[in-house]
Order: structure tokens, then sequence, then C-alpha cells
């Protein structure tokens, strides 16, 4: 068993982006280990032991205890390596900070990830055209109040709460990046755009980025 947890990711997906910046904002190590969603890898009967959902990320730590769903690990890492803060002290101002996260990791992607993709695709007759159109639809659904809340919210600084990077930076990074895989115009939202590029000049967040994983280039 590895003397490090082993992230089991893969480099474009969403979930697995915002755990990585997790990861690197709490300055922890990992062995990562990737696999091809499209070719089935996180379908065998190895991964399928590790996580039944077949899903990733799954985080698997020294003692053999795996970690599964990106939200759970994030907020586990928080309690058990509560510096640097992903959450404020404030509860009002936590709950605020978790529904904006929320926003993203449980209206869009769960609309838009890859078994539902995929399931478009194979069963409604949808080209990529139309898979494009529904991912669009689901993501402006949710970014236009969004962009409301991070407008006339008090609470937003340079990131989406405050001056300091947390859980629902974590998300809106991730989200960013899935919507440039389709192509989508973010221009109607400059404070979601302003924020995303806040984040992009942080090691933390950059060194997450799909681009820049090691299963990116062999894919």
């Amino acid at each position: 068993m590895s003397q490090v947890p082993v992230l089991h990711n893969f480099f474009r997906s969403s979930t697995s982006t915002r755990l990585r910046a997790a990861l690197n904002l709490k300055g922890l190590e990992y062995t990562y280990k990737s696999y091809a969603l499209r070719a089935g890898e996180a379908e065998t009967p190895e991964y399928l032991r590790l996580n039944p959902q077949g899903l990733v990320p799954a985080f698997e730590l020294a003692d053999g205890t795996t970690l599964t769903q990106s939200m759970a690990i994030i907020e586990w890492l928080d309690e058990t390596h509560p510096t640097p803060p992903l959450l404020p002290d404030d509860p009002n101002a936590r709950a605020q900070l978790r529904a904006l996260a929320y926003m993203i990791a449980f209206e869009i992607h769960p609309l838009n990830n890859l078994r539902v993709l995929q399931y478009i695709e194979q069963n409604h007759d949808q080209d990529e055209s139309g898979i494009a159109r529904w991912f669009a639809h689901w993501v402006h659904t949710t970014f236009v109040p969004l962009e409301q809340v991070l407008a006339s919210s008090p609470l937003t600084g340079h990131y989406c709460h405050g001056d300091v990077p947390g859980l629902a930076d974590l998300c809106l990074y991730a989200q960013i990046w899935n919507n440039r895989h389709f192509a989508i115009d973010t221009s109607p939202y400059p404070n979601i755009e302003r924020i995303f590029v806040a984040l992009d000049q942080l090691d933390a967040f950059r060194d997450a980025a799909p681009p820049n994983q090691p299963d990116a280039i062999a894919t």
C-alpha cells in the first residue's frame, strides 16, 4: 500500500479537477492514477471493487480506506487538514458559500456528466451538436443566477467569497474548464470570468487544470 494517498481520476473530469485543486491548496501529496473513461477503464472489476459506482474521482488512503464523491472528499479534506480553510467560520457565510458551490456541483454537473451525455447520444439520437446544445443549456440555466448572486452579494471579493479561494471556487474553476471543452461562451458572465482568471493565476489551481495532467498528453 502506498504511503501517500492515491487519486484515481481522469484529467478532463471536472470532479477530478476540483479535487486536485483542493489537494493542491492543502499542500498534500498524492499518487496520480488515471482512467480513460470513454475506454471503459473505470468499469473494470478491479476499479469497481474500489468504487462500485465506477466513477471518478476516488481517493484511496494509505490505510486502504477509499473515499468517493468529490464534494464529500473535499469536505473530509477540510475537516482533517483545516489549513487553509475552504469554508468560512461564520455559519451563515458557510451556508452561502456552499450554496454557490452546490449550484455548480449539484445543478450543472449531474445533468452534464459523461454518463448522461453518452445516454443522450446513444438513446436519443443526438449528434455532437445536439450534445453541445444540451450541455450549454444547463450551464446557462445556472450561470445566469450565479452571475447575479456574485454581482450583487457583498460577500463576493477577489474570489467567490472574499479574497481567499474556497469551496465554490474549486467548483467554478473546474466547471469553466469543462465549458471550454464544449466551447461555451462565458462573456455574458463577467464576474464568473474574472474569478476564473484570478484562480488560474494560482499555482494550486493551474497545476490542477486538465491540460497540465500527465494523461492529457495521451488522450
